[in-house]
């Protein structure tokens, strides 16, 4: 069985702006982030990206636009050094069209855990929103709640590493 970290994208990953992130150059990796990654992939952890991406159900983008985001997202990591293993997202939104894959339900994680074989016991969750959290602890995954926009190297030396 492997062990993962689920990411959150707008937020944890990215800046989150105030609305929604789709184009490229709005797109911006928040500080931290490469060594945060690059630093659980040593402790062997696959990375997985769990977001909703709510703005597809309000017409505001397609999901071909999520997928080129994406698509430059895991190139700009992949220069870094970090091997993102899959990428989820779910393109409702509960004012629209309720569903089983939107945060705070976990059919994401569920998925992701089935594809890749992952133990949930050994597995967390970094969210900046309690919906990523308890989507997390639904599917059996520890969560870190996180400030938006913040580094989250400290966080994960300390609630996942157990490192100074």
């Amino acid at each position: 069985m492997n062990k993962a970290v689920f990411l959150d994208r707008d937020g944890v990953i990215n800046q989150e702006i105030g609305d929604y992130v789709y184009k490229i150059e709005d797109f911006k990796f928040n500080t931290g982030l490469f060594p945060a990654l690059r630093l659980l992939q040593e402790y062997d952890y696959k990375l997985i990206v769990v977001t909703n991406q709510g703005g597809i159900a309000k017409v505001r983008y397609t999901h071909d636009e999520v997928n080129e985001l994406h698509k430059f997202m895991l190139e700009k990591l992949l220069e870094e050094g970090i091997k993102i293993a899959d990428v989820y997202f779910c393109p409702h939104h509960h004012t629209i069209e309720p569903c089983l894959c939107r945060k705070p339900n976990s059919i994401m994680i569920e998925k992701a855990i089935a594809k890749h074989k992952v133990d949930a016991s050994q597995s967390f969750l970094i969210g900046d929103n309690e919906r990523d959290i308890l989507a997390g602890e639904k599917a059996g995954v520890k969560g870190v709640l996180i400030e938006t926009n913040t580094n989250i190297l400290p966080r994960v030396k300390m609630d996942i590493l157990n490192v100074v």
